[in-house]
């Protein structure tokens, strides 16, 4: 991967939506947007705020965090360390 965060953003590869419930099919188009990933890459912080988050951390982040892109067929979240709201143990 050739892409390197700056200062206090993250680089999260989002868990793939459910496609089943109880034996039910989700349809692509009632599908939820995930609220749960993996950090992929991290940046260096700032001054003000170091970095917590490190590499492999699964996250869970807000409905409409970050921005997203598509690298190598892999869609990504990029967004600010600010916008993660916990990660799971």
């Amino acid at each position: 991967m050739n892409i390197q965060p700056l200062a206090d953003r993250v680089l999260i590869l989002p868990a793939p939506a459910e496609e089943k419930i109880g034996g039910i099919i989700i349809p692509d188009t009632a599908k939820e947007k995930p609220l749960r990933g993996t950090v992929k890459a991290v940046g260096k912080g700032t001054k003000d705020e170091e970095m917590i988050l490190k590499e492999g951390d699964t996250v869970l982040y807000g409905k409409y965090a970050g921005t997203e892109l598509e690298l190598d067929g892999e869609k990504y979240l990029i967004m600010r360390q600010s916008d993660v709201l916990a990660v799971i143990g």
